[in-house]
């Protein structure tokens, strides 16, 4: 039972604090302000093969 509570006790401080500084920076990342082009190069994605229904003669 030694190991279990030695794993849990691990588990419960640091790998708790390594998920945080993990989300913490992911999050710095996707906003900062260099990514902009490609946040807008992503939101763009869906559209990008999207024809007009107008020109294929559909309404």
């Amino acid at each position: 039972m030694h190991t279990y509570s030695l794993l849990r006790e691990i588990a419960d401080s640091w790998v708790l604090l390594a998920m945080f500084a993990f989300f913490i920076g992911v999050a710095i990342w996707a906003f900062w302000p260099g990514m902009a082009a490609d946040q807008r190069n992503a939101a763009d994605i869906p559209f990008r093969n999207d024809t007009n229904t107008e020109e294929q003669g559909h309404e």
